[in-house]
């Protein structure tokens, strides 16, 4: 093979980098494998074991109640605390003491000790009770320490000092609560109460938290022995193991873990009155990566037929992709030589034919640009041509209305003069579409301009009136505002009936330092309906309006355009900022007023 070749530099520069890539992607990958494995092995063991404490905490508990009926059974409570010794009290008691036994499946038996009659009691599950005389209580259920409840570890039953054990007794591991019995509020002793429980109780929870014959479990008392094991020689005996002490007995906390001797440890401590268990889960590192040592095997079967694979792709590549490359080379070089009319024919559906394909089509795309560029730039200029046709009309008809008034005013006619000038105003006012932000007494003069025309139109039955303070002529606002609000009067809410019509405007500070502008009218009242749902879209006027506003600026400050309230507000807030506010309501004498509220300009820098 000659390195000039294509298809030795394909082989080298595929199978090298891929082959690194690949053992680096295999290293990494069993690194991650196998921290996510100890990381995701230890958070779910870490709840696994939070679970299992809080069964065997709900188990204790459940014990603990049922231990409290001393105290909650009034005959029971008084019989162990004025002693009395005849058949009545002996059933009253061997009925509680029955209860406690039958309540949990897995109380072996109850036993309790009298203090005032000195009489022992021992309640046996599928036997007879058994009620003696004894001198002391038995020597394991004396619990003298300042707890009332003491939870004795795993060890054998015991018939608790009976001189005639029951025929059918049969010692088995056991764990014990025993609960002093106090008379209350003293701390006078009236008894001692034990409950034995059989380790099934805590072999059904545990045995629920470890992969028998892979993993251990171990539950140990505050003292170092062995409440639960996988290993039952070991019930009752102190865990001798440097792992425990050292990691577990040592330290406060009271969840953690820890990887020694080849094992992941991770322990959870269960307190409760009565006693400090812990609960410990041992998971065998082999065991834990297991997983990423078949993932490693399967990964290197793979790596082998995967440059089987390459192999022959490369070699295939090499052969077919050539070909392709040069048709394609050729293509390019009568495209730089300015031949932009060549047939492209697709040399096929892989990636070399998809490339030739975009080709192709970037071809057609370049010569329909060009075609399309031509007909843009005619068309721009045919568009000027009517932007200025349209610029130069509403000058010529200004221009006209003002000889018609001039003329007028030779023919002493001055109030067609007066309707003239004021139809000019407005028409001036509006052709200034550069100035999108004026004074209120720009727009007042233009809202004046408009009155004239109107009183006109409609002879004087109506009045028109405005009030505002000096210092307020000369604040900023957006153009074409008051008069849209004054059009929406004599459109619908002028009453053709009647002579006395008028409409106000007033503008005043307010103590906030904003100003208040209002419109109202004497016409007709706006019906409750149409204004709920004119309030409605004033709360929050669509997003729609305020782009349309900030995109068609011709549009906007045309005159009769139809700019409804909610435009009006939405170029109000354009310009005013988000507080500018826009309310509409009926006058209780008849009509309707508009107010608007926004920030005082004076500056055009702020807008």
């Amino acid at each position: 093979m000659k390195w000039n070749n294509i298809r030795t530099k394909l082989i080298v520069f595929l199978l090298l980098p891929t082959l690194v890539c690949i053992m680096a992607t295999m290293y990494i990958s069993y690194s991650y494998t196998t921290e996510s494995l100890r990381t995701r092995a230890v958070d779910e063991n870490k709840n696994l074991l939070y679970q299992g404490y809080k069964n065997i905490n709900s188990l204790i508990q459940e014990v603990s109640r049922l231990s409290l009926i001393a105290y909650s059974d009034s005959d029971f409570y008084r019989l162990l605390e004025a002693g009395y010794d005849d058949l009545t009290a002996d059933i009253s008691i061997y009925s509680s003491l029955n209860y406690i036994s039958t309540s949990m499946p897995d109380i072996s038996q109850v036993y309790l000790y009298g203090v005032k009659d000195g009489k022992a009691t021992l309640v046996t599950q599928n036997t007879t009770p058994k009620r003696w005389q004894a001198t002391a209580p038995y020597a394991d259920s004396q619990n003298t320490g300042v707890s009332q409840v003491a939870v004795q570890s795993t060890h054998m039953s015991t018939a608790y000092g009976v001189t005639s054990p029951f025929p059918q007794f049969t010692s088995e591991p056991v764990f014990t609560m025993h609960r002093r019995i106090e008379k209350i509020p003293s701390s006078k002793v009236l008894g001692y109460l034990s409950v034995d429980v059989r380790l099934t109780a805590l072999t059904d929870i545990v045995d629920q938290l470890y992969e028998q014959n892979q993993e251990n479990v171990y539950l140990v008392d505050d003292s170092g022995t062995l409440v639960y094991s996988h290993d039952t020689a070991a019930l009752g005996k102190p865990l001798n193991a440097t792992w425990y002490n050292k990691q577990i007995a040592a330290n406060d906390r009271d969840q953690g873990y820890f990887e020694e001797g080849g094992a992941v440890f991770i322990y959870q401590k269960i307190e409760s009155p009565g006693l400090n268990w812990t609960l410990v889960k041992q998971i065998p590192v082999s065991y834990l990566f297991r997983e990423a040592k078949e993932a490693a095997q399967i990964n290197i079967l793979l790596l082998v037929l995967l440059m089987i694979m390459i192999i022959a792709l490369t070699i295939l590549i090499s052969f077919r992709i050539t070909a392709p490359i040069k048709q394609l080379s050729r293509y390019m070089t009568q495209v730089q030589t300015g031949n932009l009319e060549i047939d492209i024919r697709p040399t096929g559906k892989d990636e070399i034919g998809v490339v030739t394909e975009h080709f192709r089509n970037m071809m057609d795309t370049i010569n329909n640009l060009i075609l399309r560029e031509y007909r843009l730039e005619l068309s721009n200029k045919t568009n000027e041509l009517r932007a200025l046709q349209a610029q130069i009309n509403p000058h010529f008809l200004n221009n006209t209305l003002q000889i018609i008034g001039t003329l007028a005013l030779e023919l002493k006619v001055p109030q067609i003069y007066g309707l003239l000038s004021a139809l000019a105003k407005m028409m001036r006012y509006s052709m200034y579409n550069d100035e999108k932000i004026v004074t209120i007494q720009n727009e007042l003069d233009h809202v004046k301009a408009y009155i004239e025309l109107q009183k006109e139109r409609f002879e004087n039955k109506f009045s028109f009136r405005y009030d505002m303070e000096e210092s307020l002529l000369h604040a900023l606002m957006p153009k074409m505002i008051l008069q849209p609000i004054v059009e929406n009067y004599f459109k619908h809410g002028f009453n053709l009936s009647r002579n006395d019509g008028f409409i106000e405007i007033t503008a005043a500070k307010l103590e906030s330092g904003r100003m208040e502008i209002n419109i109202q009218n004497n016409g007709h009242s706006i019906p409750p309906a149409r204004l709920e749902m004119l309030r409605k879209e004033l709360q929050q006027p669509g997003s729609l309006d305020v782009a349309t506003l900030k995109s068609s600026d011709s549009k906007r400050d045309a005159p009769g355009a139809g700019i409804g309230l909610g435009n009006v507000l939405a170029r109000l807030r354009l310009v005013c900022g988000d507080d500018a506010a826009l309310t509409v309501d009926n006058l209780e004498t008849g009509g309707v007023i508009v107010r608007l509220e926004i920030e005082i300009l004076v500056e055009s820098e702020r807008i």
